[in-house]
This record gives structure tokens, sequence and C-alpha cells, in this order.
């Protein structure tokens, strides 16, 4: 069969379109053209428009094209499967002008695309200006497709790069999954750093969490490129020491949010990001072994923005360096700290607190040292964690159920010291209350327990197990009465909000 012979046809239906290749446009064949036969995309001097269903399209082109163009979408007129696209003036191989042609030659000339009829739009959309691809990328939700954009060319890729505000690494705790955890941690050393953030020069977020071979001279490359950064994680950097958290609050100074989870950071190192980072509002300091009172005092006295601090685990604390803190301050976790009964005075000083985890306290001088509690200053406080406090008596119980009456969850688990005095009290104040754990409490008997049944009428959730003292009779008998209530046999070890989400809000 000759050249002449070919005809062609919808590619989806079949219906013929009258076309035939003896009428292509095959006149000054160039480069240009011979890739978009290769793409599949073939012109046509003209269309037998019987065949199709015509959309009319104006598309305003680049000035450098020379003129604005009009085009009118072609449809089968059987299927309505786009084909391809009809030109009022000069053809256009491929989206290029021919170069020997005159628009007069070829007024009627259309152009037909036998292959993937997106290849129009891909040309059109390669030559948007930055912002338009700046915003096509940010309406992107999906993360495949977010990485396929840079993938794209050379300029794509770095409208990707600009737009990325976050970036952590498989090593980073942070990520969750079974593609995550089955890699290996990636060792990200002060190279590798720099030309992240060269590279990414408008990150807000950076996990460098598990990278354990970053030493303080990495940081320093936040000088330059960290002066957006809001979010930063060095969650088990061992190797980070003061110096390296000075270069962070040089570099750094709109910080609003640091992890330093086990990291080997002193005072000093505290000092330094308390005067340089004034935005800081979340802090996490877990594990931090060799920090004590006195940095903490300089955190909470130069960011009076603070609003969530984890000490847990840092046995040099006793809580007086929260002494006059911020009525921002809404969240602690201290638990298993060495907190003395005026350090918890100072740890609800400022009045704003809504949480507060101070789990673990054994001293023998806490029998009465959380009465504090329910002095008035926390009166604003709605979850409280004192799982394991195994001295706290009825008294500290009382007033803390009567200082607190807007108290929703409440964690009691092996209180063993609380007695039928302060169950009556929390079923006689905590109107409030949602949501309680009484596991392990061996003083719990079915006179604290028809107290709580009795008084709490928001109660929701009863979190009970292994409790001694507690009949089946009294089980059933709660269960009939308070047939809301939820009973779980489980054990919560953890309780309250994720503490680098809390906002605070004046009038909650």
């Amino acid at each position: 069969m000759s050249q002449a012979d070919v005809s062609y046809s919808c590619g989806s239906c079949g219906y013929p379109l009258n076309l035939t290749s003896s009428n292509r446009i095959a006149t000054s064949i160039s480069s240009e053209y011979r890739k978009s036969v290769e793409k599949g995309l073939i012109s046509f001097l003209s269309v037998d428009l019987s065949r199709f269903t015509q959309v009319d399209e104006v598309h305003c082109f680049p000035v450098s094209w020379g003129r604005h163009r009009s085009k009118t979408k072609l449809l089968c007129r059987k299927c309505g499967v786009h084909i391809g696209y009809g030109y009022g003036d000069a053809p256009a191989l491929c989206g290029f002008d021919s170069p020997d042609s005159s628009s007069g030659a070829f007024r009627n000339a259309n152009k037909v695309d036998m292959g993937d009829s997106l290849m129009d739009g891909v040309t059109s959309i390669m030559l948007l200006p930055d912002d338009c691809l700046c915003f096509i990328f940010n309406f992107l939700d999906c993360r495949t497709d977010r990485e396929s954009f840079g993938l794209t060319c050379h300029r794509w890729l770095n409208i990707q790069n600009l737009n990325r505000r976050s970036l952590q690494f498989p090593c980073s705790f942070g990520i969750v999954g079974p593609s995550s955890l089955s890699q290996s941690c990636t060792d990200i050393n002060s190279f590798h750093l720099y030309r992240i953030l060269a590279r990414f020069q408008h990150l807000e977020y950076l996990s460098l969490s598990g990278c354990v071979e970053i030493l303080d001279s990495a940081l320093s490359y936040l000088k330059p490129y960290g002066s957006k950064l809001q979010t930063l994680c060095l969650d088990c950097c061992f190797k980070i020491s003061d110096y390296g958290i000075s270069l962070v609050g040089d570099g750094c100074p709109f910080l609003t949010t640091i992890s330093l989870y086990r990291c080997s950071i002193t005072d000093t190192g505290l000092e330094a990001l308390a005067n340089a980072c004034l935005a800081l509002r979340h802090v996490n300091l877990a594990y931090c072994s060799c920090i004590s009172d006195s940095g903490l005092r300089a955190l909470s006295q130069g960011c009076r923005e603070l609003q969530a601090v984890k000490i847990s685990n840092c046995r040099g604390v006793t809580g007086v360096g929260l002494r006059g803190c911020s009525s921002t301050l809404v969240y602690i976790d201290a638990e298993c700290c060495n907190l003395e009964p005026v350090g918890i005075m100072s740890i609800v000083s400022g009045g704003g607190l809504k949480f507060l985890n101070i789990a673990g306290l054994s001293c023998s001088n806490f029998r009465n040292g959380l009465e504090a509690i329910g002095n008035g200053f926390a009166a604003r406080l709605k979850i409280l964690n004192l799982r394991m406090c195994r001295s706290v008596t009825d008294a500290s119980i009382v007033a803390i159920a009567k200082g607190c009456p807007q108290l929703q969850e409440w964690n009691l688990a092996l209180c063993h010291e609380v007695r039928v005095l302060g169950w009556a009290s929390i079923g006689s104040n905590c109107h409030n209350l949602k949501k309680l754990h009484v596991n392990r409490c061996r003083n719990l008997c079915h006179q604290g327990l028809q107290a709580v049944r009795d008084g709490c009428k928001e109660l929701s959730v009863l979190y009970m197990s292994r409790n001694s003292r507690i009949s089946d009779t009294a089980l059933e008998l709660f269960k009939l009465y308070r047939c809301n209530v939820e009973i779980k046999a489980e054990e919560v070890m953890s309780i309250g909000p994720n503490w680098d989400s809390i906002d605070y809000d004046e009038s909650t």
C-alpha cells in the first residue's frame, strides 16, 4: 500500500475521520517536525469538519510567538473523544510555527493529534511563567505528583525546590510506616546538610532526628539558609553540644518549635537559645540529663510566648526554674522528674496551665505536696496525669478536685493512698470529668466507686482493672446505673494532646 492510501480513524471508537496521509503537511520537514511525528502529533492541510464536533478555544501564547492565535478543539463526532486542534491561520507543528510557511499558504490548515491528546497541553504549560507553575505545584495534594513535578525539567525542579517547606529523612523518628522502617539510617553529615539547605532555601520544618553523625559545625549552614525555619528537630543528635545550639540561635531567629530529645546540652546552650529565639513556643527537652532549673529559668523568662515544655526524665530539674512563667504556658510534661513541692507551685504559677503530666512522683514529701495545684493557679487545668504517684493522699486529691473544676481527664492509676474521702471529693466536685483512670488503685472500694458513679455526670470512659477491693456486684451496679459509661480494662501510659500541635487560646 502506498503512503497516499493511508487513512486515519478515531483511536477510541474507530470512526473514520476522512483524513489521509496525502493531506499531511510534509513540506520543509525540520527536526521539530520529526520530533512531533515521533510523539504522534501529525498536521494536516485541511479536515472534514463533518467528522468532528468543534469547541472554540482562545489561548494567549507568549509574546515571543509574535501574535495571539485562536484554535478549535476537535472532538470525534461519534464518541466525543478529543482528537486534536484546528487553527485558523498558519499551521503549528507540534506547537512550533513552520519556518518556511507563510500565513496565506495554509489559511485553513489544521493540526490533528493522533497520539496522546495531552501533548498540546504540556507544550502550553511548559511556557507558563514561574508564578503560575508555583500555583500549580501548590495545588497538587499527592506526594507522588509533587515529586514527579520536578522530574519534568531543571526549571520545574527549581520551582519544586523553592516551594518545599518541610524535610525529614528515613532515619527521622517522625516517619512512621513499613517503607521507612525497612530503610537503613542515612548518615547525614555536614556536606549533606549544606547541599540540602542550599537546594531548599525556604524550609519551615526540618527534622534531623536520628542523624547521629551531625556535628556542631554543620549547623553553621543555618546562618545563610535558616531564616525561614520555624521547626527544628534534633532528637538523638548525640554530637550536638551547646555550641551547635548557639549556632541554631544565630541562624534561626524565628524558630517556634525545637526538639532536643536526648541531646547532650547544658544550661549554657539553653541560655543561648533563649536569648536568640524569643518566639519559641514548643521546646522538647526530654531526657536532657545535663540541664537544670537554671537553664529552664532562662527559657521561661526569655521566651514569653512559651506554650509547651517537655522536661520528662530530667533528673536535675526540681521545677523552680518555671517560677513566674508566662500565662501562655499551657502544657508541661515533667514525668519522672525530681520535683519538689515548691517546684509544683512554680510550675502552676503562670495561671494558664491546661495539661500537666507529673507521673512517677514517689517521694514521701509529696504526700500533701500536690495541694498547690488546687490553690487557684491551675483553675484552667483540663488534663492531669498523676499515674504512679503512689504517696499522694486524700488531702491533695480533695484540693485538686475543688480547685480544678474544668478537669476533663484525670489519671490516678497506681495512686494507692487515695481512699474514700478522695473518691467522694472527685464525685462531688469534678462535674466536667469525662475520662478517669483508676487502674490498680488498691484502696478503691465499692464506696469510692459509688461516689464516682453518683457524682461525675459527664463521665464517659472509666479505665479500671485489677482493683482488688471492687466486687463483681459493685461493678455490675455501676454498669446498671451508668450504662452510658464505657469501662475499659486497658491501662493507658500517656494521655493528653500532642505537644507540638497545641495552640494557646485565651478564650478556653
